[in-house]
């Protein structure tokens, strides 16, 4: 795997993708979307036996500190409406991976960094993290989809004072509002990570799948939420996997799932 702006390492069928932009605070420009594409459309479905994958930024200063502003200054309306429907497709890949995706914030998530964050099912913050959604102060918004994920983690009411104010959120304000899942000492954020996934590992592989179209059918537009829980539910009971864990619970032992 060979990639611009990305390093990707797996340890125990758990891939980690750091973005390798340090000395720009892993902004993310062209490149950067375009390792995500690869990575998430192409490669990590290579990855046998993958249990899950861990985003975060190389250094100690940032996750991803926005899109690239370099790259804005040529913009016009339709370059500009191209470049956010392509940024809000890649996410989405993200957002629809079958296995658990995990952000791992080490420092600042800002703009497109707080979007890409977002657009992970799980958010680990280091007790240093700062949160937001600038892009008023460029006379610009969100272009990635923070308009909408920041309004389904944390409400209308405060999403519109973050995207109007351009305030930032430190770890433990955004840990209050449902933003991120837990917040960790500084460095220890890939381990928390790495934890979580451990343990989601152990639970039956197509039902993990599962859940997450099934919630992510909740805000799909177009798409009926509970009839794709009917379909899951379903699909799930039909599994390999269900006789397995039925059968464990029954007999008091640990499942042994086989992913079918």
């Amino acid at each position: 795997m060979n990639y611009e702006n990305l390093l990707v390492e797996e340890k125990n069928g758990i891939a980690i993708v750091t973005i390798n932009r340090p000395q720009a605070l892993n902004a993310l420009n062209v490149g950067t979307f375009s390792d995500l594409k690869k990575f998430f459309g192409e490669d990590a479905l290579k990855i046998a036996e993958l249990k899950g994958v861990i985003l975060t930024g190389a250094g100690e200063k940032a996750f991803a500190a926005g899109a690239d502003i370099t790259e804005f200054m040529k913009l016009d309306v339709a370059s500009a409406s191209q470049l956010s429907k392509r940024g809000q497709d890649i996410f989405l890949l993200i957002e629809r991976f079958a296995k658990p995706v995990i952000a791992a914030v080490n420092g600042f998530a800002l703009g497109g960094g707080c979007e890409l964050a977002m657009a992970c099912h799980l958010r680990i913050a280091g007790e240093r993290a700062k949160f937001g959604q600038p892009e008023v102060n460029l006379g610009i918004i969100p272009g990635y989809g923070g308009s909408q994920r920041l309004i389904q983690y944390i409400g209308k009411t405060k999403a519109l004072e973050l995207l109007l104010t351009a305030d930032m959120l430190n770890a433990e304000d955004a840990l209050r509002l449902g933003l991120v899942n837990h917040v960790v000492p500084a460095g220890e954020e890939v381990a928390k990570a790495t934890e979580i996934l451990e343990k989601i590992a152990t639970k039956g592989p197509v039902a993990v799948q599962l859940v997450i179209e099934a919630v992510n059918a909740y805000f799909t537009p177009g798409e009926l939420g509970f009839a794709k829980e009917v379909s899951a539910f379903g699909k799930a009971a039909g599994t390999e996997d269900f006789k397995e864990g039925a059968a464990a619970f029954l007999e008091k032992r640990k499942a042994n799932f086989s992913g079918k």
